[in-house]
């Protein structure tokens, strides 16, 4: 769900998933293993403040995009 969130809105914002890890110095791979694991809250801080949006958009069950 998480990553499925982040991936829909990256690609609605034209960035990559690889390009928001290195941005925000992430390990490579570590956002693809968010389905699986349970990340920091700090961790998905950083990646809402990066896509613009809300914690509460990311964490979101089903997210709409235009």
């Amino acid at each position: 769900m998480l990553y499925e969130n982040i991936k829909k809105i990256a690609k609605t914002r034209g960035v990559s998933i690889y390009r928001i890890e290195k941005d925000l110095e992430l390990s490579n791979g570590i956002i693809g293993k968010w389905n699986t694991s349970i990340p920091t809250a700090e961790n998905i801080l950083k990646v809402a403040k990066y896509l613009g949006v809300s914690m509460e958009e990311l964490l979101q069950e089903e997210i709409q995009t235009a």
